[in-house]
């Protein structure tokens, strides 16, 4: 049997309720909470499943060299596209990944970060940039 969630609009009360589908619709719910029948649906969010190809296809217009060339001017552009692409991805990139976005977010700069990002004891080992390995 389906949960269907609600909220109640005179205490604000969410609740769910377990009906099956030949019930649904046809039993009255009232809020547990105050006792109202006053309530309506709780929808959330719906997310949707989408292709590999189509999320690229929205990451299309950043091959447009005009438009990078202004981004990697924007340090706050350049960590709103970040942010984009990491969602696109559907991957949590972890918690330095998401600094360095809030970071460019709020206007530091490439050069900034690297100088005062603090680099983990298995980054100290490698050879690589900073900005290799995230921009």
């Amino acid at each position: 049997m389906p949960d269907y969630e609600y909220i109640c609009c005179a205490c604000q009360h969410h609740f769910v309720k377990r009906f099956s589908f030949t019930e649904y619709g046809r039993q009255t719910v009232e809020c547990p909470h105050c006792g109202s029948s006053d309530i309506r649906r709780y929808i959330k969010r719906v997310r949707m499943a989408r292709s590999e190809s189509s999320r690229l296809e929205e990451m299309d217009d950043w091959s447009d060299p005009r438009k990078m060339d202004q981004i990697e001017k924007d340090p706050a552009a350049m960590g709103k596209m970040m942010r984009k692409m990491s969602d696109q991805v559907g991957e949590d990139m972890g918690g330095e990944f998401n600094e360095v976005i809030e970071r460019l977010e709020k206007g530091q700069t490439v050069e900034d970060l690297e100088n005062n990002l603090p680099l983990s004891s298995d980054d100290k080992s490698t050879s690589g940039d900073f900005a290799d390995d995230y921009l």
